[in-house]
């Protein structure tokens, strides 16, 4: 195990190869010692009394650099922050109690409100919104011997649709009860209220309730997501083609808002940005800043930034940017920071003779997908060459393919541009109106304020997204086809269904595994999906043998219900990546001792 020294460095352990200095930082809560890392509720880990070790992320990757992840807006509005201040839970506490912790959060160590890390706030004073941004979803914290080690960049363990659900109730009560919005108004605007202020913050609470609500509650799926999952695509779908593009003041189209019911796990994002294509299905163009933007863009949408277009006589027929809070500069800052990530360098000693007989078994089970290969598309702003990513059919959980199919009212957006040529139907692919949405947003930035970086021939000449996904062609014909016609649409079950295989830098802090999250660890992941464990509890006691979730967890954690490959578009199919389970065990203990190093 490391030590840390009276100096607060971790010091390297005893036989350990890792060529990288290993760090720690104590940090000091702002929000005082009675705020844990996560939430006993969840069984998930408690801080240590030790602090939170933080691992070698690379020469970029410093404490300033982490701070600003923690925090950087890119212009997501979910609530007014003294709306969420003055908020109660059902038992009467304050819902910002314990930093939202309870729902698997983060505690920032540099905050000075009860935000975790990945909530922001911005705005001017007296009209600030409580936001979200990237490292809510992608920051991870493990617990091994009692000790916390932080992950930065790596897939969460918090609970959103639980998070989302309670903030629902909770503005609900509100509404519900006149002495309860009295309270609530006394606290957002003082116990001099008028009630003329008074009525006009029930109207705004009430739109911000009617939309939400309609939100939530036909896009939050009855079989919950669990922690560490959720189903963003179709969140992103369904807050743009739902909630902002109807003729009515309101902007909602209630119809247009699906089941959110194919979960996948968060990804982790260090190297995220060298790749050709990005997003599990590989449906996005990805590889320099510009691009980084573009997808980034719809990200913002999804968690909440403001987006209501206006129709008007401009060059493309929309205005996208009147009503439009997505912070630019921002979501370009935020993807110059997740460049500085580095993967997380394994902290405990490594068997060296194993990892070399490892590397050996990956070379011939394992690089033809996960090989860090330089020969990806050539990209321009800066000019770099990205690094090929292979789309495979593993035979993995298919259900992220039914979202990438909906079809939805255009609403006032029908016969925007979503293609060079192509113009949105009434009744169009949930995937072409995100297509338009963005399009329109980033003409509308160039034409009132410019790009941070570079400018819009890139994106439009390789494609703002690189293709629905096309089991029938290869990639490299998706490529040069990109933009040309329309994709070509998914195929039934029994086609492929191919998912992106990514560099595995890192890999070993990125539990549980394939992109749903139905297999608890490495060492399960070798073994036929036949024998995989169909249960396994979640919380960030790590495993450092098998390399994943242990199975122990802290009393009351969560339980994750797989199933096998009678159904592969469960959501929940822990079918698939049957690639080196006939290894000895012997070999497959070599093999992970290798991907400790990567």
């Amino acid at each position: 195990m490391s030590k840390v020294d009276a100096g607060g460095q971790m010091t390297r352990p005893e036989g350990s190869t890792a060529s990288r200095p290993l760090t720690t930082r104590l940090p000091v809560l702002a929000l005082g010692a009675s705020i844990s890392i996560f939430a006993a509720t969840l069984g998930l880990a408690q801080q240590s009394d030790g602090g939170v070790h933080y691992l070698d992320q690379g020469t970029k990757w410093t404490q300033a650099t982490r701070s600003d992840f923690y925090a950087a807006d890119q212009g997501s509005q979910l609530i007014r922050l003294s709306w969420l201040k003055a908020l109660t839970q059902a038992d009467g506490r304050p819902f910002l109690d314990g930093a939202l912790t309870r729902y698997g959060h983060l505690a920032n160590p540099d905050a000075t409100l009860p935000l975790p890390i990945g909530f922001t706030v911005a705005g001017a004073p007296g009209a600030q919104f409580v936001g979200i941004t990237c490292s809510a979803c992608h920051t991870r914290q493990i617990e091994v011997d009692g000790a916390s080690y932080r992950i930065d960049g790596g897939p969460a363990l918090s609970d959103f649709q639980s998070f989302l659900l309670d903030l629902d109730q909770s503005v609900g009560r509100v509404l519900a009860s006149d002495a309860d919005f009295t309270s609530f108004a006394n606290a957002v605007l003082g116990p001099s209220v008028t009630s003329s202020e008074r009525a006009t913050l029930r109207q705004d609470v009430s739109n911000w309730y009617q939309r939400q609500h309609t939100l939530f509650t036909r896009a939050l799926p009855s079989e919950p997501w669990g922690v560490g999952r959720l189903d963003a695509v179709s969140m992103i779908f369904d807050r743009v083609s739902g909630l902002d593009i109807a003729s009515t003041p309101d902007g909602v189209i209630a119809d247009n808002i699906k089941p959110a019911d194919a979960p996948v796990r968060y990804p982790f994002v260090w190297d995220a940005p060298k790749q050709d294509k990005t997003q599990w299905p590989g449906f996005a163009a990805n590889g320099d800043d510009l691009l980084g933007v573009v997808r980034n863009l719809g990200e913002v949408y999804g968690v909440f930034a403001t987006f209501h277009p206006v129709k008007t006589q401009g060059p493309i027929g929309w205005s996208f940017d009147r009503i439009n809070s997505a912070n630019f500069s921002g979501i370009d800052h935020l993807e110059s920071l997740v460049r500085d990530i580095g993967p997380p360098a394994w902290p405990w000693a490594i068997d060296q003779g194993a990892a070399n007989r490892g590397a050996q078994l990956f070379a011939a089970n394992c690089a033809s997908c996960h090989q860090e290969d330089h020969h990806g598309e050539v990209r321009f702003f800066p000019l770099s060459q990205t690094w090929k990513t292979p789309l495979v059919d593993a035979g993995t959980d298919a259900r992220e393919y039914d979202v990438l199919n909906r079809v939805a009212s255009t609403g006032i957006l029908k016969g925007a541009l979503y293609m060079p040529g192509k113009h949105l139907q009434a009744s169009d692919t949930q995937f072409n109106i995100l297509k338009a949405a963005v399009i329109g947003s980033m003409f509308d930035q160039i034409a009132h304020h410019g790009l941070p970086r570079g400018s819009l021939l890139q994106p439009l000449d390789q494609g703002l997204f690189l293709h629905q996904p096309a089991p029938l062609k290869k990639p490299q014909d998706e490529v040069n086809e990109a933009f040309r016609a329309d994709p070509v649409p998914m195929g039934a079950m029994g086609t492929p269904h191919p998912y992106e295989a990514r560099v595995l830098h890192g890999i070993w802090a990125t539990a549980p595994y394939l992109h749903n999250g139905s297999v608890p660890s490495l060492a399960e992941l070798l073994k036929p999906d036949t024998q995989r464990v169909a249960t396994f509890a979640l919380g960030n006691i790590y495993d450092t043998r098998t390399v994943g979730l242990a199975v122990q967890q802290h009393p009351g954690a969560p339980v994750r219900q797989t199933t096998d490959c009678a159904n592969r578009a469960s959501g929940n199919s822990r079918c698939g990546h049957n690639y080196g389970t006939t290894l000895r065990g012997d070999q497959k203990a070599d093999l992970i001792e290798y991907l400790k190093s990567l």
